[in-house]
């Protein structure tokens, strides 16, 4: 309905300008799908692009999805340099050119554009809002048993390692605050792969931010290639061991000195 359309504009507006970060590579197929869904949803919403110099033509795409429509932008990247690093290089984009609120989206379709509206209403109220498979309410579509059961087991492993009280750390729906991203150095931020989304949310809450998740319907991409593997998962598990690992004996040391517990013992509000 109209009167629902400028409702949101109005949720919105308060919040400042907002843009929404896609990373792709060889996402030619999803790449002018996503944006216009996008750019449907929320009209008010701006675009950035960021193409790690894509062989099947995405950036190219991008490019002329931003001749016709001034609120769509895209970053070109030398190379496939790791998600987080892209993410990186999209959210120094966007702190530069003054943006309020930085969210970031697949570009595969397994986030809908159509739920983006959930989050930045969280955001009123947040410094980072996740949409969550794993809260109440949450689901995911078309995938197998056994990769629910990883990425179920994964977050479970991260909780308990890192002590955060976060149902999907490694979900990648997600608005931040500008003051956020500032507030948690990225200069600092050496993650480059899919380990980026916990460590971003693992920092916030050190920081004494507030997250809270809210429930998303995640749907399986259909067209194009899926850049999630068991390798992948396994060594990002295998990063987040180390980091949990040393993060934990840091803790220890500092209470064993009669330091204040660490902002990180806050639990994530949701």
């Amino acid at each position: 309905m109209p009167g629902d359309e400028t409702a949101h504009d109005d949720r919105t507006s308060a919040l400042g300008r907002v843009v929404v970060v896609i990373p792709t590579y060889d996402e030619a197929a999803n790449i002018a799908w996503i944006v216009g869904r996008l750019r449907r949803a929320r009209p008010e919403v701006d675009v950035l692009v960021v193409d790690d110099h894509s062989p099947d033509g995405t950036g190219e795409i991008a490019d002329g999805l931003a001749v016709e429509d001034a609120q769509v932008h895209v970053l070109h990247r030398a190379g496939k340099g790791g998600l987080g690093a892209a993410y990186l290089a999209g959210f120094s984009w966007a702190l530069a050119a003054g943006y309020d609120v930085i969210g970031e989206m697949d570009a595969d379709g397994s986030h809908q554009p159509e739920q983006l509206g959930r989050l930045l209403d969280a955001l009123r109220d947040a410094d980072l809002v996740i949409g969550s498979r794993w809260v109440p309410g949450g689901s995911v579509v078309n995938w197998p048993r056994r990769r629910e059961a990883l990425s179920r087991g994964g977050n479970l492993y991260v909780r308990l390692l890192l002590g955060i009280d976060v149902r999907d750390a490694t979900a990648g729906f997600r608005v931040f605050r500008r003051q956020a991203l500032e507030k948690i150095d990225l200069a600092s931020v050496r993650s480059t792969g899919y380990v980026f989304q916990t460590d971003l949310v693992t920092r916030c809450l050190r920081h004494g931010l507030t997250v809270r998740e809210v429930p998303i319907e995640f749907i399986e991409r259909v067209r194009g290639e899926s850049k999630m593997s068991g390798q992948v998962a396994v060594e990002s598990l295998r990063r987040i061991t180390q980091w949990g690992v040393r993060e934990r004996v840091e803790q220890l040391r500092g209470r064993r000195h009669g330091a204040a517990a660490a902002p990180g013992d806050v639990a994530a509000r949701r």
